[in-house]
């Protein structure tokens, strides 16, 4: 027992520190472990099945819109980046640059890939001649390198995994469609499959992607009341376009320039799902994106049938198609139910002599820890029934989380007091000027999020920093 109750110790209370609780469960989760490479994180298998899962999901759904995936060069050359002016002084801070092949220096230096909008408007450049090969709808799945000075595993790091879209349109009016689309698809995904729910909104000018004309975004909450930007989505209109000379035929033998949109999830979402959902005893996976959804235990492992019974059991699971494993090493129960519980696995079953003889298990949930005792002949019925329990319940705690942490504000003096005492989202009218978005950073460390979708009732009449008159909602928040 000792041994059980140190693997939880091994974790800082998420109340005491949060940061550091966070690191803990990374670690003592095996999510991933720290590389020699600076600010580079090593994802190991637990924590890249987590990935996968998330990969094959949005993959599907990308499909479904008639998305396809190709691959392009991890680098970039020089007067390739510089093309378009505001994307590349966006992203110049984080640029890891390349100026030598072997022993001898290039004639040009390369970027390794921040981002690839630059790579693909020189293929569509080419690729692209009349309006019968529009659109085009690409997406990759690859690693990007922007040299942050701050890292942290998941959350930033100097490497990290995601997918990036990029679409060319004959319309505005498509461009947005899409832009909007695929917005949506990445929150229904969050809600869906991670159980995280999020506000939909869109950037302010100060705050939205160089080089765009508008940016999308989905915002999420973490335990701790901090924002994450979870995924954003891009409408570039023709700007880079016009920079990278892509033009079509239109059905009246004219040339028009394209429209485009980008769109991005990351590594990151695993760091989202510890934040939202995460305990004092390590990770809570949502059933949907758990690579394990259910451990089977021996009790008593040692005496006649009880492994066989088991084993018996994880197959009935297999069958069923729920990811299960059975855990027949010689560590004890205890050590095994936390190490069950640390990894987040949503549903251990328990097996032992009494209950082979009584014809019946022990099914222990991973979010609330309620025991439900079932019949040997209804397992896989239950289990999946429980599954899909958890997965809502998961969802309706996380939501009412997120709407128990917005305060509605309506003067400057409310607001510095709400980013102080009041962890979460605040609701403040907003004059749309930069200065004003610029002072509330530099006073409160706050940023602005988003303006929201959908159309919520104002707050105020005016602007929560200057007083003005305002019309724009914005939601605010400390962020990651």
């Amino acid at each position: 027992m000792a041994k059980d109750k140190k693997l939880v110790e091994a974790i800082t209370s998420m109340d005491t520190d949060f940061a550091q609780w966070y690191t803990d469960v990374v670690k003592k989760a095996e999510l991933i472990d720290y590389s020699s490479v600076k600010g580079c994180m090593v994802i190991k298998p637990a924590g890249y099945a987590i990935w996968e899962n998330i990969q094959k999901e949005l993959d599907r759904r990308f499909k479904e819109t008639g998305v396809e995936n190709v691959y392009m060069p991890m680098f970039i050359p020089e007067s390739l980046l510089q093309k378009e002016k505001d994307h590349v002084e966006g992203f110049a801070p984080e640029v890891a640059w390349v100026t030598h092949g072997g022993l001898n220096p290039l004639q040009e230096r390369m970027c390794v890939r921040p981002t690839s909008e630059t790579l693909f408007c020189d293929f569509y450049a080419n690729d692209i001649q009349s309006y019968r090969d529009l659109p085009k709808c690409y997406n990759q799945w690859c690693s990007v390198v922007r040299w942050e000075k701050e890292t942290r595993p998941f959350l930033r790091s100097r490497e990290f995994l995601w997918q990036e879209g990029h679409t060319a349109h004959a319309t505005a009016e498509e461009a947005e469609e899409r832009t909007i689309q695929m917005l949506n698809l990445y929150a229904d995904f969050c809600e869906e499959v991670l159980a995280m729910p999020v506000i939909r909104g869109k950037k302010t000018d100060k705050e939205k992607f160089a080089g765009a004309e508008a940016t999308y975004t989905i915002e999420a909450l973490m335990h701790d009341g901090k924002a994450l930007q979870s995924g954003t989505s891009h409408n570039f209109g023709d700007g880079f376009a016009k920079a990278f000379g892509i033009q079509y035929t239109d059905r009246d033998n004219k040339l028009q320039y394209v429209h485009q949109t980008s769109w991005g999830m990351t590594t990151r979402l695993i760091g989202a799902i510890i934040m939202v959902h995460g305990d004092d005893s390590g990770l809570v996976l949502p059933p949907r994106v758990a690579p394990l959804q259910v451990m089977v235990i021996p009790i008593q492992q040692h005496k006649e049938g009880v492994l066989e019974r088991a084993e018996e059991l994880k197959a009935m699971l297999a069958k069923a198609g729920i990811r299960v494993r059975l855990d027949d090493s010689e560590k004890s129960p205890g050590w095994k139910f936390s190490e069950q519980e640390m990894r987040g696995i949503p549903i251990r079953v328990e097996l032992g002599p009494k209950d082979i003889e009584a014809g019946k298990c022990v099914l222990v949930r991973r979010d609330t820890r309620e025991k439900i005792e079932c019949t040997l002949d209804k397992v896989t019925e239950t289990v999946e029934e429980l599954l899909d329990n958890i997965q809502h319940a998961m969802y309706t705690r996380a939501k009412a989380h997120l709407e128990s942490h917005i305060s509605d504000v309506k003067s400057y003096a409310e607001f510095q007091d709400a980013v102080e005492n009041k962890p979460g989202f605040i609701r403040a009218m907003w004059c749309g000027s930069e200065e004003c978005e610029i002072k509330i950073k530099e006073d409160t460390t706050a940023t602005s999020r988003c303006m929201p979708m959908k159309e919520e009732e104002a707050v105020a009449d005016v602007c929560v920093c200057c007083g003005k008159p305002a019309h724009k909602l914005v939601y605010w928040g400390k962020a990651y």
